[in-house]
């Protein structure tokens, strides 16, 4: 494959990943806050991330 193509199938990709978080947060009432930035930068680790990380047990004040 050709750098260019894989840039350009990447992009699309984690494009595609954040709108699909952002969509999911909007229909299931779950505000996505960082996480469509996140998936933009890193993809499938960022809907990892999305899913998985839980907020409320953060122990920062």
């Amino acid at each position: 494959m050709e750098p260019q193509a894989f840039l350009a199938a990447t992009l699309v990709a984690h494009v595609g990943f954040a709108i699909f978080v952002t969509a999911h947060g909007h229909l299931t009432g779950r505000d996505p806050g960082k996480w469509p930035f996140v998936t933009l930068a890193f993809g499938l680790a960022g809907i990892a991330a999305y899913f998985f990380y839980d907020e409320s047990s953060d122990s920062s004040p």
